[in-house]
């Protein structure tokens, strides 16, 4: 087949080859977000003089930035898979991020390391378009397994970046730089032999800024009821899950003393725990329960993890909520399947950039709504001492996430 940028889609159902493509860009792209974690913020505090109180408050901005960029491009990047198809779009975000990681590696300033990470959320908003080519090459019925081998991948590369960029990181602070920038390449490179389009021309879309800026695409969510209830249910789980990354650390540690390994094993437990039920209960739970019960199952289980984290007396409690939550994962792939099977195959890069924008929006609100409740419940004015209060309110959205799904996946 001809390998260039736009290829034409094959007359056979992509090669299995792919699909594994697609997953594998999932893993590298959290892989290379998550490398650079442990060494990320000492190198901000380097630039800083030393100064931690500077360096947090530039460490902050950095994943604002980051988060507005995935606001604003994810639309974008699913309109321009929808006009010109998924594959340049994958293959172009694979060598803008590896770029980008190589400009971090040898940024010589502060100001050089913040344009880096503006790039790397807008080099990264291909979640979306991967998202657009799993609909594409998956029939109806199997893309709930489909979406859930996705939120595998999501995990795994989050579990593995932090380990190998602290292993990387203790023998020189831009070594994880240097490993995300080859993953990345690679992975370009790779692709740029084995994926083909899944977008065939006839089914495209012209591109229009009005539906490629995010108040456009999220227009399109409002086109059916079933759509926008289930945006909104998909948006309350991104909130919900904003606590963890936000607040897990703090909490662990002020409420059961914990250091940073017991947390980090703790945090690596609950994404292992998560995998294993997308990859391998998904499809046999739908099977069993049908896609609504399926949703509406992993919503409660979610809200039900949350409680005991919050409620938890001691830490063998807190650990009982870890397999608990674990079956959450069953709700974000059966609500895709229902969003995706209400848009055409030229709107799919659309819907997976509105549900990316959303997922910004969480990624903005979330840190500064769970980390404020955290200080609120436990500081010298609380009048109610309650430290798993970041978690209570994180079970309460998604019991009105589960509430909203319910009402808005009721047959006529």
């Amino acid at each position: 087949m001809a390998h260039g940028m736009n290829q034409a889609q094959p007359s056979g159902p992509p090669r299995q080859a792919a699909v594994f493509f697609i997953l594998v860009t999932v893993v590298l792209d959290m892989l290379s977000f998550g490398i650079i974690i442990p060494v990320l913020p000492k190198l901000v505090e380097e630039f800083s003089g030393g100064d931690t109180a500077q360096a947090a408050e530039m460490y902050g901005l950095m994943g604002t930035a980051w988060a507005l960029m995935q606001f604003v491009c994810s639309p974008i990047q699913g309109a321009l898979s929808d006009r010109f198809g998924r594959r340049p779009v994958v293959l172009l975000s694979n060598l803008g991020l590896g770029l980008d990681f190589i400009l971090m590696a040898l940024a010589p300033s502060l100001p050089w390391l913040f344009a880096g990470r503006v790039i790397s959320g807008i080099a990264s908003s291909s979640f979306s378009t991967a998202g657009a080519y799993i609909a594409d090459v998956t029939p109806p019925e199997k893309r709930a397994a489909a979406f859930g081998l996705m939120g595998v991948s999501f995990g795994l590369g989050f579990v593995l970046g932090p380990a190998v960029g602290g292993l990387l990181g203790a023998v020189d602070p831009r070594w994880p730089f240097w490993g995300a920038a080859a993953t990345s390449l690679l992975n370009a490179g790779y692709g740029y032999f084995v994926l083909p389009e899944s977008l065939p021309v006839e089914k495209r879309a012209p591109f229009r800024w009005r539906r490629a800026n995010p108040a456009g695409a999220l227009i399109l969510l409002r086109s059916h009821h079933e759509l926008f209830g289930l945006a909104t249910a998909n948006f309350l789980m991104n909130l919900a899950h904003a606590v963890l990354p936000s607040i897990a650390v703090l909490y662990l540690g002020y409420r059961y003393g914990w250091g940073p390994s017991a947390v980090g094993f703790t945090l690596a437990a609950v994404g292992i725990c998560a995998m294993i039920v997308q990859g391998t209960l998904v499809r046999r739970i739908t099977a069993t329960l049908g896609e609504r019960r399926t949703l509406l199952t992993g919503l409660l289980c979610g809200a039900a993890g949350f409680a005991i984290y919050g409620l938890a007396p001691t830490p063998f409690v807190y650990c009982l909520g870890i397999p608990v939550m674990a079956f959450w994962g069953l709700a974000g792939p059966s609500a895709q399947v229902f969003m995706t099977r209400r848009v055409s195959a030229s709107e799919q890069g659309q819907l997976q950039g509105a549900i990316a924008s959303l997922t910004g929006i969480a990624g903005l609100i979330g840190p500064t709504l769970f980390t404020q409740t955290f200080a609120a419940f436990i500081g010298p004015q609380a009048d109610w001492h309650l430290p798993g209060a970041p978690y209570l309110l994180s079970t309460l959205l998604l019991l009105v996430g589960a509430a909203t799904a319910w009402r808005a996946t009721r047959a006529p």
